[in-house]
């Protein structure tokens, strides 16, 4: 006789569960989706980790949208918090996004709710799925975003957040000898905006790629790669890259002649950045530290301060930092980057250069945050960016500062969000 088949017997249930649980850990505790898929993955097969990961970062892209559908079709509004609303979430953008046939959506769905719950979803889901549900394009971004950086960069910034939100970020590769730009945009079948720059067409292939295997290159947005090429060449001089993993701007210094210190407190982000050095042949001294608690051994001449910030400028690629970074979590980080600026203000020689730069679209991290500084330095002034050492369509601002906003390079794909000053110590320091 055979047996009752019970919840766990469902195909793909693990994955939807582990979906469920990356989706709480992201929107409940405000954990990182790329760190929390971990826990959340662990024991599924890679195949099965790819799904839980595509499950959840296409809700967090559409979350805004996804319940106002849910809305649409109950009496009253299910909490936000509900298990119901994040299972029907889960079902529905399976259905509408991932191409998952309605009966397998929900015949995974309902083992994740118990009781009167799974009735509910049933019947919402039911009703939903038969009307060919659609998502907007672009996705509506979290009004509280929308309105915070309206606020900061004017009424048509949103707008055109969603649209590239909408879009798949574009590959970038940093070459490890600039000289060879037009090479490597035609082998690859690329664009190249700035020497030692290629953007790769869609669908490539990294590992597959030439010049991989033989480190002639690595992946790094273009945006990311301005802040070591406003150092120029190093000529054998000394370079601080603080908080420097995964490793691709140390990388670049490198390259540049700079001798390089990378410091990093993450141990598994400088194993990576290790990696990285030993496939291109580039090499730098790697410190694991704190550097609320370590100091360069001497002044240097160069400082590269890539500073923790909320990360708002890649929301294209992690799109759960819209919603668990917030006002309350941008004002602890630029207490921090403040911290971080003022140590690094301490070690160099004098004339000596300081990169700040953030992946951040906050003020708060970004103009507000040098102003700041300045004010309280009178030693250190500006040395403005200029058109010349900056990528095709990219200009400075009025103040000499680099800023991407994802209006920019929009018709050839945009960029990640960055801000970048350059800052130099008085001679007479």
């Amino acid at each position: 006789m055979p047996r009752p088949s019970r919840p766990e017997d469902v195909p793909g249930l693990p994955a939807r569960r582990a979906a469920l649980r990356l989706l709480d850990a992201v929107l409940r505790r405000g954990d990182p989706l790329e760190l929390a898929l971990h826990g959340a993955g662990q024991g599924l097969p890679p195949a099965d980790r790819a799904l839980v990961h595509a499950i959840a970062a296409e809700t967090l892209r559409h979350l805004p949208d996804l319940d106002a559908l849910i809305d649409s079709a109950t009496r009253q509004p299910l909490p936000h918090d509900a298990k119901a609303r994040m299972v029907l979430r889960i079902a529905l953008i399976q259905t509408i996004a991932l191409g998952t046939a309605p009966h397998a959506a929900i015949a995974t769905a309902l083992p994740l709710v118990d009781g009167g719950p799974r009735k509910l979803v049933h019947g919402v889901f039911g009703t939903l799925t038969r009307a060919n549900p659609t998502l907007p394009s672009p996705p509506t971004l979290p009004p509280e975003v929308a309105a915070r950086w309206g606020g900061q960069w004017g009424e048509a910034m949103p707008l055109a957040a969603a649209t590239a939100y909408a879009l798949r970020p574009p590959v970038d590769l940093s070459l490890r000898d600039a000289g060879e730009t037009a090479h490597w945009a035609e082998r690859l079948g690329g664009r190249s905006f700035a020497p030692g720059h290629v953007r790769l067409p869609e669908g490539a292939n990294i590992p597959d790629l030439p010049g991989f295997g033989e480190g002639a290159w690595w992946v790094q947005d273009l945006a990311a790669s301005i802040p070591a090429h406003l150092l120029g060449t190093g000529e054998g001089r000394r370079v601080l890259d603080l908080c420097a993993a995964p490793g691709g701007k140390t990388m670049q210094l490198a390259a540049a002649g700079w001798r390089v210190t990378a410091v990093d407190q993450s141990k598994k982000r400088l194993e990576r950045l290790g990696e990285n050095l030993g496939r291109t042949g580039l090499s730098a001294e790697v410190v694991q530290a704190d550097l609320r608690a370590w100091a360069p051994d001497g002044p240097v001449d160069a400082i590269l301060l890539d500073a923790p910030c909320s990360a708002t400028g890649i929301y294209r690629r992690h799109p759960d930092v819209l919603h668990r970074i917030g006002p309350r979590q941008i004002a602890e980080l630029a207490e921090l980057q403040a911290e971080l600026l003022g140590r690094a203000a301490q070690w160099l020689t004098p004339g000596g250069t300081l990169i700040y730069a953030t992946c951040s679209l906050e003020q708060a991290e970004g103009e507000e945050q040098v102003a700041r500084f300045l004010s309280a330095h009178p030693d250190f002034a500006p040395l403005p960016a200029n058109a010349a050492e900056l990528p095709e369509g990219i200009a400075p601002t009025a103040q000499g500062w680099v800023r991407t906003l994802p209006e920019t390079l929009a018709e050839q794909g945009g960029t990640d969000g960055f801000f970048v000053a350059r800052l130099v110590l008085s001679t007479k320091a």
